[in-house]
């Protein structure tokens, strides 16, 4: 990430924004499992602006790395602009409850992909209907740590 002195914008979307300050209050004890599924806190740059942006997202653990898909509204038809944001700048940070941590974000292809596909339907099917109504393929991103571990 860049500039770290620029305060963080939450999600626009109110329920989001108030998800991730309960989450952020509460190091996750309230927001962690939210929606059936673990969540966790994204950090990008923004694309055009360069100001840090935050969201609560949907996760899955893959061999130390996180894993989430790039839906947006139900398999709409535009990529959500967390997603943009991590291709023009893959470098992130991330919070999973109260562990803080720096990673490098990818968009996974080929086999890999549909491997992560398959496992994050398992995980939340309505992804599967949320791709048959997408004129898109939808993403499925690999968060990477880099650097030390550690809360903070």
């Amino acid at each position: 990430m860049n500039d770290s002195s620029r305060p963080v914008v939450d999600s626009p979307e109110p329920s989001v924004a108030e998800h991730v300050q309960r989450y952020l209050a509460t190091d996750g004890a309230s927001g962690y499992r939210e929606g059936g599924m673990p969540n966790l806190l994204l950090t990008t740059v923004g694309r055009r602006t360069g100001t840090p942006r935050r969201t609560a997202l949907f996760f899955d653990e893959d061999d130390g790395r996180y894993v989430l898909v790039a839906s947006h509204f139900a398999g709409g038809p535009r990529h959500p602009s967390w997603y943009l944001n991590l291709v023009a700048n893959p470098d992130v940070q991330v919070q999973v409850r109260r562990e803080r941590f720096a990673a490098r974000a990818r968009t996974a292809t080929g086999a890999e992909r549909e491997r992560l596909w398959r496992q994050m339907v398992a995980k939340f099917p309505p992804y599967r209907t949320y791709q048959a109504h997408s004129t898109r393929v939808i993403p499925v991103v690999v968060l990477e740590r880099v650097g030390q571990r550690g809360a903070g």
